[in-house]
């Protein structure tokens, strides 16, 4: 019997709501619906143990195929929309971290779905292929999936990778001050407590030499707005995306030129944003090249499913910058947020993670 939690059933859910709905609505930056725009759905495709499947909407029913062409069953659109309303009271409902839902095993082996999660190797969660009215061409897409249902998730993941550095000018401070100030329980106390003691901080890099050339190829001052991102929100009482970038617009601390008012920052952390959301990881080369080539899709707390796509990018981005804050990971297990002594000169590592709010 299939287990997993909200996040991982809303996946599912997804796949069979969007089948019993026959439509891809797009959102705003708000994550409210745009009713004047809609994508048709002709099929949506799936990878179970192997083997590919094909789901094509043709009037009232699914049709299921293997990837040989085959068509295996036929099964009536109301009974995905039946199975996705009675999958949206389930998840709501469950109290529990980890839970099945044996009312809907009977349907999930009727139409060939063994897993939760379909298999990917990268950000795509679900491909589907959709009519674009504006191009009138039927484009494969993959999206990535985020839920409301569940516990907020990342969007980008904390690991040593992303760990930036800051040199703290100070005169001295003996082992004992620093044994000390890394024993306070929090990182804010011990910046705190550095302050007290005159340090200033400067930003000197970032721990992945490979993180901080995807960061180049993004912008080449990424770095240095990411290091200051970083440190207003483990000095400030910010933590949100917007209000940490609306922070940086109105210090400039890069200096750029804002004679007219060219909002950099907002601009610059909206590019970062959307490749990590596509495709961007610290720990791998980045190309450019989009894994979630369609964008994102998101199951909202009420069971609405929206997309943001590519081809609205301006609407994506909005979303990306309005709906994601800064998270502090673990300390220990991620090595950072401790002050270190490196040949004679004082140190501390502070860590990035992006987390979704909703």
């Amino acid at each position: 019997m299939l287990s997993g939690n909200k996040g991982e059933w809303s996946e599912l859910y997804a796949f069979i709501k969007l089948l019993g709905e026959g439509t891809l609505h797009p959102g705003d930056g708000n994550i409210e619906k745009l009713t004047t725009i809609f994508y048709p759905i002709i099929k949506i495709l799936r990878t179970e143990s192997l083997i590919n499947y094909e789901y094509q909407i043709d009037d009232n029913l699914i049709f299921i195929s293997s990837e040989n062409g085959n068509v295996i069953s036929s099964i009536p659109i109301s009974k995905f929309k039946n199975t996705a309303a009675l999958m949206l009271k389930k998840i709501q409902e469950s109290k529990e971290s980890s839970f099945n839902i044996p009312e809907l095993e009977e349907f999930l082996k009727e139409i060939k779905c063994a897993t939760l999660k379909a298999s990917s190797t990268s950000k795509t969660d679900i491909t589907i292929v959709i009519h674009d009215f504006r191009t009138n061409q039927s484009p494969s897409l993959g999206f990535s999936i985020k839920s409301q249902l569940g516990s907020p998730s990342t969007l980008l993941n904390a690991g040593k990778t992303t760990n930036f550095i800051y040199k703290l000018k100070i005169n001295s401070l003996s082992d004992v001050q620093i044994s000390e100030i890394n024993s306070l329980d929090k990182i804010r106390p011990r910046l705190d407590k550095l302050y007290d003691l005159g340090a200033s901080f400067k930003f000197i890099g970032v721990e992945s030499n490979l993180f901080k050339n995807n960061l180049i190829l993004i912008d080449s001052q990424m770095p240095e707005i990411l290091g200051q991102t970083v440190f207003d929100y483990y000095t400030t009482n910010r933590s949100k995306t917007i209000d940490l970038t609306n922070y940086l617009e109105e210090r400039n601390p890069l200096l750029f030129d804002k004679t007219n008012d060219h909002n950099f920052y907002l601009y610059k952390l909206k590019r970062f944003l959307t490749d990590v959301a596509l495709g961007m990881t610290p720990s791998k080369v980045w190309t450019g090249k989009f894994d979630a080539t369609g964008g994102y899709i998101i199951v909202k707390a009420d069971g609405d499913i929206l997309c943001y796509h590519i081809y609205n990018r301006n609407e994506f981005e909005d979303y990306l910058v309005a709906n994601t804050k800064l998270d502090t990971a673990s300390t220990t297990r991620h090595e950072f947020g401790f002050v270190f002594k490196d040949n004679g000169d004082y140190y501390i590592k502070l860590n990035l993670q992006i987390r979704f709010i909703k």
